[in-house]
């Protein structure tokens, strides 16, 4: 086998949903989600020879149901591909789509895949984050674990606590800004291209799901200063500052310089290095920190090299905390230049693959920028961080 650069090719996601019973997708299965998002990707490249995708690996956090039954290799049969496909499912929480990412991207890098599919789902209506998990009491009557560690609203508060500089008035505006860099994103034409429609029923018929939604476009600083803080009294995390329950699904394709060649695909960027952090557990928000200082020391690089950041906005301090740490400021236009969970909704492993998307919709605008990050926080302690290269700069 021999070694060769991972390229991420395309990918897309399905519009994000509100999670229960009044959201859009309640009667939609999670693994139709997926099914329909991998569909949607391979109908953008119809010359690509199915049989030649030498892995799926599709990530859910909540590993039962119909998300359950080995996802990755069901909905590679649910999709049409051949079944010499093979496909496994793939669990780091949050997470869940980029390691999908990174560990396929591994495999291509040694030479023993050339193309692969890699993203996620979650249906956080009919499985709920934790939902009939049981953790070990050796957690906790060990004391290895701090219990406010498994309720991720909790840990964000956390954050709070530790940084006094990390406000809830920065917080809230930092979320209101999140809305409206989505709102014009949406406005400019820079999320639908790599939507994929679906068809969604509920009791008063069918119709198509095209935009996400539970976006606010109207917040406002006012309007978020008294909503109720659900984790504690008198506390700093809201549902403005915080992203929503939400259902969602999202693929992407990746391929080696082989496949490239063979199959004559167009890659959007090339993958520099990634790495993968534990933090402390009740305050995993900062796990991002410690992952791109590792995946940058990996790559050679500075965060002065960095010309765009897509950061998970699982809440809005956690991103804050990262910005402050590597001296950014709140409103860099650099980071999540079309908005992020907050507006979006982070439907936990698929969320991966939609920052990378987003992520090469701008390196596709901007030749002037030849690398970029992906990175988010990870329940139980933990950050992840890909560091990307611009296909289109101009240096190439």
């Amino acid at each position: 086998m021999e070694q060769q650069n991972v390229y991420f090719v395309d990918g897309v996601r399905t519009p994000f949903g509100k999670a229960g019973e009044k959201g859009v997708y309640w009667n939609t299965r999670a693994d139709d989600l997926v099914v329909k998002a991998m569909i949607g990707l391979l109908d953008r490249h119809p010359d690509l020879d199915r049989a030649a995708i030498d892995d799926v690996a599709v990530a859910a956090t909540t590993q039962t149901g119909d998300q359950g039954l080995t996802i990755g290799r069901t909905s590679a049969i649910l999709a049409g591909l051949p079944q010499s496909v093979p496909g496994y499912a793939i669990d780091r929480m949050c997470a869940g789509a980029m390691t999908a990412v990174t560990t396929t991207a591994s495999a291509i890098g040694i030479g023993a895949y050339d193309i692969a599919l890699a993203g996620g789902v979650e249906h956080m209506g009919r499985h709920p984050m934790g939902f009939d998990a049981d953790p070990n009491p050796r957690f906790l009557s060990e004391k290895l674990v701090n219990p406010e560690a498994l309720n991720m609203g909790n840990t964000a508060e956390k954050i709070h606590d530790r940084y006094p500089q990390l406000t809830k008035e920065r917080a809230d505006a930092f979320a209101v800004g999140s809305q409206q860099k989505a709102a014009k994103a949406y406005q400019d034409n820079k999320i639908q291209p790599d939507l994929v429609p679906v068809s969604a029923g509920s009791e008063s018929g069918w119709s198509l799901v095209t935009k996400d939604e539970l976006m606010r476009s109207e917040s406002t600083l006012e309007g978020m200063k008294d909503l109720k803080t659900p984790f504690r009294p008198h506390g700093k995390v809201t549902a403005g500052n915080a992203s929503p329950l939400t259902d969602g699904a999202t693929v992407s394709l990746l391929a080696g310089e082989r496949a490239l060649k063979k199959h004559g695909l167009k890659p959007k960027m090339k993958l520099v290095s990634f790495a993968f952090a534990g933090v402390e557990p009740e305050i995993m928000g900062i796990g991002p920190i410690p992952a791109t200082e590792k995946a940058l020391e990996k790559a050679g690089l500075t965060i002065d090299d960095i010309g765009l950041f897509e950061i998970n906005e699982a809440f809005a301090v956690q991103v804050l905390s990262f910005l402050d740490h590597f001296g950014i400021a709140d409103d860099d236009a650099r980071v999540n230049k079309y908005g992020g969970a907050i507006a979006f909704g982070h439907p936990l492993a698929s969320s991966g693959v939609r920052l990378m998307t987003q992520l090469a919709k701008q390196f596709e605008e901007d030749n002037s920028v030849r690398y970029g990050l992906t990175t988010m926080c990870i329940g139980l302690g933990m950050g992840g961080t890909v560091i990307w290269e611009n296909m289109n700069w101009k240096g190439n």
